[in-house]
Parts: structure tokens; sequence; C-alpha cells
């Protein structure tokens, strides 16, 4: 983008792999002479209205050695994305009119959890197992009795005929098989909050141009994974009632902007099922707005867990069908011509 700045000196890259408060007291002084300094305007006046949609920088995906740490194939794929993507918002902070931030969010008793399911031993399965339609069929893994009275299927039967109905429907899209992941992005947990630098270059961001940053929850539905903020895997039970929807009213947000940078984590779940869908729509009303969408792909990185899945092929060619549509993959550090 144009009229790139210099990055704060309060930023500190060796910072952003850690959680920490964030001091907003000073950081909204200093945000304050950082304006005037440079004379920004209120996001309001900006002549293209510009939107950084960060997915999921939550420290339970950002911070080595939390629950689902994307480490990419470099192994420290997510702090290195941060430092980049912070450096991007600091840089750009004149020309970003709104950022939108999503959270995914989770409690114990969801479908893609462990206490969720058991065997005929009584057993949960471990974490990274993926439940396939043939293992619910079989009765290799099952509803767990003990969650239906937290749900609002109370019907167990009905619970067991929906599990196999939603592993059916998984498999029948060619999606990702149900996978157990391990408990992450609790609510009120300290894994739920943002990385504590991504916090700190929004809040910096929201008082030197005036604008709000936008919290986008996601993923709280105990009946359905949710890689994409715009819209969960399954949408229906086994009697095509729904118990999801697609988020209409955020997805019109994004599509208002004159462009619409993405980064965030993880590049092969959450961040490509999100443009996935966001594709479909603008396929939907006119493919040419495809070309108002940036992606920094050097801001994002696939799941790797070492010696047992590596989603990085699947994450590149997802992008590489982004790219082919007429979305623009790019560097943190090129120039957009904004």
């Amino acid at each position: 983008m144009k009229n790139e700045l210099s990055i704060p000196s309060h930023f500190d890259s060796q910072k952003v792999g850690e959680v920490w408060r964030v001091p907003y007291q000073q950081r909204m002084a200093e945000a304050q002479a950082w304006a005037k300094q440079h004379k920004l305007q209120p996001a309001e006046r900006d002549e293209a209205q510009i939107c950084l949609l960060v997915i999921d920088a939550q420290n339970t995906f950002c911070i080595p050695g939390f629950e689902l740490f994307v480490g990419g194939k470099s192994g420290t794929g997510a702090v290195d994305d941060n430092v980049r993507l912070c450096e991007f918002m600091y840089r750009n902070l004149g020309s970003i009119t709104e950022i939108a931030v999503t959270l995914d969010t989770h409690t114990a008793m969801q479908i893609f959890h462990s206490v969720f399911w058991i065997n005929e031993a009584g057993e949960h399965p471990p974490a990274m197992t993926n439940i396939s339609m043939e293992d619910v069929e079989k009765g290799v893994w099952k509803i767990n009795p003990a969650v239906v009275p937290n749900l609002s299927h109370s019907d167990y039967q009905g619970l067991q005929d929906y599990a196999l109905h939603y592993t059916k429907t998984l498999n029948l899209d060619s999606k990702y098989p149900l996978t157990i992941w391990p408990y992450h992005a609790m609510l009120g947990g300290i894994g739920y909050a943002l990385v504590s630098a991504v916090e700190e270059a929004c809040f910096f961001h929201s008082i030197a141009r005036k604008s709000q940053t936008h919290f986008e929850v996601k993923g709280g539905n105990a009946l359905t994974e949710n890689y994409s903020v715009l819209q969960p895997e399954v949408l229906v039970d086994p009697n095509n009632q729904a118990i999801a929807q697609k988020n209409t009213p955020f997805i019109e947000k994004l599509l208002s902007f004159d462009q619409l940078i993405i980064a965030g984590q993880a590049k092969s779940h959450c961040v490509a099922w999100t443009i996935d869908h966001l594709l479909s729509e603008i396929q939907a009303r006119d493919a040419n707005l495809a070309q108002k969408v940036y992606l920094l792909d050097d801001c994002t990185s696939a799941v790797v867990v070492p010696g047992a899945a590596d989603f990085s092929e699947q994450a590149d060619a997802a992008f590489q069908r982004f790219a082919d549509a007429g979305m623009h993959l790019i560097k943190s550090t090129e120039s957009m011509d904004v």
C-alpha cells in the first residue's frame, strides 16, 4: 500500500511468541501522538475502504507450547507469521480502514472434542483421531451418553443418528474427516485470547485511526465444526432441519470493502475454509469481486503435526485455486498499489 509508515518503537519482534499484558493507557497516548505526528486521518475518511481480516490469531494456535500451535514446516510458523503480520499492520496503519478479528470459541462438550465420544470399553478417542462414517456405523466410536443432558439434543438415539449423518455428510462433501482436536480455544481460558502483540497492534490502530476493531466469534456450536467463520461444516440434521446457518451479516460486511486483506491461522483449515466460502459467495454474485481480495501468503501456515499429519500440500493447493479465481497472493512486504 502507499504511504507506508515506520514501525513504532514499542513493537518488539522478540516478544511476539510470548503472552503478556498490553499497557493500554500508555499505548493510547502513544497512538494519539503517532496519529498527530504522521497526520493520520480518521478511518471513516479513507477514499479506499480497506479491511484487514485476521483469522484466529489466538494463543492456542500461535504460541509455542499451547494446545494447537501451528508450527508449519519450519516449526515456528505462527510466530514468524505474526511478526510479519504486526509489521504489516504498523507499516500500513494509515491505509487500513478497519481490522476484523475472528475468535475460535469452544467449550468442552463439542463434537470434535474427546469427551464427546467413547468406545465399547468406555475410553475416549485420543487427540488427532479421525472418526469416519464407517467408524460410527460399526460402533467403533459412539456418542458418550454423559454429554447428552448438556446438549439441546437430549435424546441419545437421536444424537447417535446425528453423528452418523454428520460423518456421512463430511464424506459426501469431500471435506476433512471429523478430527478429534486437542481441547483448544477454550472460552475463558488463556489460550482463547489474541496473541498479545497482535492485540496490541489492533488496539494501536483502533486509537490512531479512530476505528473500532471488529471481533467475530465462531465455533461455539456443539454439533458442528466451524473452520470457516462464514459457515459451519454441516448446516442441517438428518431430518433436514437447520442446526446452523451461514454468517450472512459478516459476509456482507467483508464484501462491502474496496479491498480485503486476509491473514491468520491455520492456512490449511480455518483460513482456507473461510476463503473458500468467501469465494463461493463472490462467484455467485460477480466473479470479478475476487480481484479485491489479497491473501498475505507469508502471514499464515499450515497445520503440521510431526509424525502424524501434514496439511501443507492441501493448503498450497487451496491458495493456488484462490489465485486462479482472481485473488491476489502477496507477501506482507509487497505493495498493493492501493
